[in-house]
C-alpha cells in the first residue's frame, strides 16, 4: 500500500520518502530466501478479475512476465482426499446427495451475483449458508470449512465474509472451459518490489527500511515532524498506512481523532508453514480441509500455479492456519509448529515419501485482516485528522472485501484520486 502510493506521488513529481519498519519491503506480500531461490513468504495469486492489480502490473512494465495456469481443487474429509476440479468430479463427490450438490452450486452462483452486501452484514454466515444451501450441505461442507478457517469465531462472523470470498474466487473460473485459472508474475513479489523501488529512486524519491517511526507531531512553521529512530525529520505531508492502534501510539493526540461506534476491531493472524520438496505434495492448488484433527486450515500447492523455473526446480506447498491475532498459538516456537504441522501432512498423505522434503519454514503474521463480525462496517473506526498535511489509509477500511493485493491497489487508486489536490504541496 505504501510503496504503490509512493510511486504515484513520485511520478507526479513529489519528493517522496518511504519509511518501512521491517528490513525488507513488502509487508504481507514480502518475499523469503528459501535457499537457492526467492519466493513469496505467504501465498498470493492473481485472478482474471483483479483489474486493479493487473493494470498495476502492466504499469510497472511486467505484463510480459504475467503467467496463467489452470488449477485444480481438492477436498479432504473423513481421512480421504477427493478431487472436485470439474463438474463431473463434483457430481461424483460421494459425501453430498444430488439435491445438496444442486443447492451448493446454486449458492456459488447466487452469491457471485449479489451486489448489495450491506444486508448480508446483518446475518451470521451460519444462518445465511443454512438458508441458501440447506442444513445438510452446511453441516457436511460449510461448517467444517468455517471451523478450519475461523475456529469458533465463525459464529460471530457475518455473511459478508463468505460472500466476499466466493465473489472473488468465482471470477477465476473460465465458464467456457469449466476450469479455474490463476496467475502470477514470474519472479514473484520480489520482482514487483524491485521494480517499485527502482521507479521511486529514479524519480528522486527515497526508501528507508529497518527504521522505526516513534512520533508524528505538528511543526510550528507548518508541516509535520516525524521522529525516526530518535531524530526529527520535517515533511509537508504524511500518509500513515499503519493499523489504527499503532497510529494512536505514534501520532500526537491533537492531530488525530478516532471515532468509534462500537468495540475494537479484531484481527485474524496466521501461522503459515512452507514446505520445499523435490516432488509436489498434491496436484491441487488448494485442498480444503474439513477435519479438525489437521492442525492447518488448508493446503496450498503453489507450484501448480508457479513454474518450477522460478523455484530452482523445487515445489512449494503452503500450510496456513488462521487464528485471532491474540491467540497464544502465534507465540508457539518454530519447532513446535513444524512438528505439529508435519504430523498433519503425514496423516493426510500417508503414501508421500517424506524424504523428498528438503526444508520447512515457519512464517507468522499477527494482523492479516479484520474479523468481519456482524455489523463490522459500523465498528470500523472513523479516523479524522486535524491537520491538512496528515492522511490515513489502511486495511481496516475494507468493509466488504477480503484482504488481497487487488483490493490494496484499488484502495490506493481511490485514495489518490480523492486526495490528489490536498497531497500537492
Amino acid at each position: 500500500m505504501g510503496m504503490a502510493l509512493a510511486r504515484k506521488l513520485a511520478r507526479d513529481g513529489h519528493a517522496v520518502t518511504v519509511l518501512e519498519r521491517e528490513k525488507q519491503l513488502g509487508g504481507l506480500a514480502t518475499y523469503h530466501d528459501f535457499g537457492g531461490f526467492y519466493w513469496d513468504r505467504f501465498y498470493h495469486v492473481i485472478l482474471p478479475s483483479d483489474r486493479h492489480l493487473i493494470k498495476f502490473v502492466d504499469d510497472l512494465g511486467l505484463t510480459g512476465k504475467l503467467e496463467w495456469r489452470r488449477t485444480y481443487t481438492g477436498f479432504y474429509v473423513d481421512e480421504t482426499l477427493y478431487s472436485i476440479s470439474s463438474n463431473l468430479e463434483f457430481l461424483k463427490f460421494p459425501l453430498l446427495p444430488l439435491i445438496s450438490k444442486a443447492r451448493l452450486a446454486w449458492t456459488m452462483i447466487y452469491c457471485s451475483r449479489i451486489n448489495d452486501w450491506q444486508r448480508l452484514e446483518r446475518m451470521t454466515v451460519e444462518d445465511w449458508l443454512i438458508k441458501v444451501s440447506g442444513l445438510k450441505t452446511y453441516k457436511k461442507l460449510w461448517q467444517p470449512l468455517l471451523l478450519a478457517k475461523l475456529g469458533q469465531n465463525y459464529k460471530r462472523v457475518s455473511a459478508v465474509f463468505i460472500w466476499s470470498y466466493i465473489k472473488r474466487l468465482y471470477s477465476a473460473r473460465d465458464r467456457s472451459a469449466s476450469a479455474e485459472h490463476l496467475g502470477h508474475v514470474s519472479g514473484g513479489y520480489k520482482m514487483i518490489f524491485e521494480r517499485l523501488y527502482q521507479e521511486i529512486i529514479r524519480a528522486k524519491g527515497a526508501v528507508q527500511t529497518g527504521v522505526t517511526v516513534l512520533q508524528v507531531t505538528p511543526e510550528e512553521q507548518g508541516g509535520l515532524n516525524v521522529l525516526i529512530d530518535g531524530q526529527n525529520h520535517k515533511f509537508d505531508r504524511v500518509v500513515c498506512t499503519s493499523p489504527v492502534s499503532i497510529l494512536q501510539h505514534i501520532v500526537a493526540q491533537k492531530l488525530l481523532r478516532v471515532e468509534r461506534q462500537g468495540g475494537e476491531v479484531e484481527y485474524l493472524g496466521v501461522v503459515c508453514v512452507v514446505v520445499v520438496s523435490r516432488k509436489p505434495l498434491v496436484p491441487f492448488y488448494v485442498v480444503n480441509i474439513a477435519d479438525d484433527s489437521i492442525p492447518f486450515t488448508g493446503m496450498i500447492g503453489m507450484s501448480t500455479v508457479v513454474s518450477t523455473k522460478n523455484t530452482a526446480g523445487r515445489y512449494l506447498t503452503y500450510l496456513p492456519k488462521y487464528i485471532l491475532s491474540t491467540d497464544d498459538e502465534l507465540e508457539r516456537s518454530d519447532d513446535e509448529v513444524q512438528q505439529a504441522f508435519m504430523e498433519g501432512v503425514r496423516k493426510m498423505l500417508p503414501d508421500f515419501n517424506m524424504e523428498l522434503i528438503e526444508s520447512v519454514h515457519v512464517n507468522r503474521a499477527f494482523k492479516v485482516q479484520p474479523l468481519q463480525v456482524i455489523g463490522y462496517s459500523e465498528l470500523v473506526p472513523q479516523v479524522v485528522t486535524n491537520h491538512p498535511g496528515l492522511f490515513v489509509l489502511n486495511t481496516s477500511q475494507f468493509v466488504n472485501a477480503t484482504l488481497n493485493n487487488n483490493e490494496v491497489i484499488g484502495a490506493v487508486n481511490r485514495f489518490y484520486e480523492a486526495h490528489r489536490d490536498a497531497l500537492a504541496c
